[in-house]
């Protein structure tokens, strides 16, 4: 099992949401964060004053997926982000040792 966190844009949620359900990703978490990277932030104006927003609002979506089916998933997440703009994001995968369904015990990719 594998856990993939992507670091988005807000308007891209629902598009991400679809994309990974289309592939039977059901769960998923999500949490509004505050960052940057390559955009370095941006410059705002407000009544003639510039000011610089350093960490921009950003969604990061977690799943744990089975192996087999992690390239699918990020294929999904890649196309429904995309842009083409800098500040598209990133996903990262990291390995799950493993997962446990609180409700009924099950455990490993049955858990999920």
């Amino acid at each position: 099992m594998k856990q993939i966190t992507a670091v988005v844009r807000p308007s891209k949620v629902d598009a991400i949401k679809t994309a990974l359900v289309a592939i039977d990703i059901l769960g998923m978490t999500i949490n509004d964060v505050r960052g940057f990277g390559r955009q370095k932030g941006q410059i705002e104006r407000y009544r003639g004053n510039e000011f610089t927003v350093e960490f921009l609002p950003k969604v990061r979506i977690t799943t744990v997926v089975a192996d087999d089916k992690v390239d699918a998933a990020i294929a999904a997440i890649t196309e429904a982000a995309r842009t083409g703009e800098i500040g598209d994001g990133k996903i990262f995968v990291t390995p799950v040792e493993t997962a446990i369904r609180i409700r009924t015990g099950d455990r490993g990719e049955t858990a999920l």
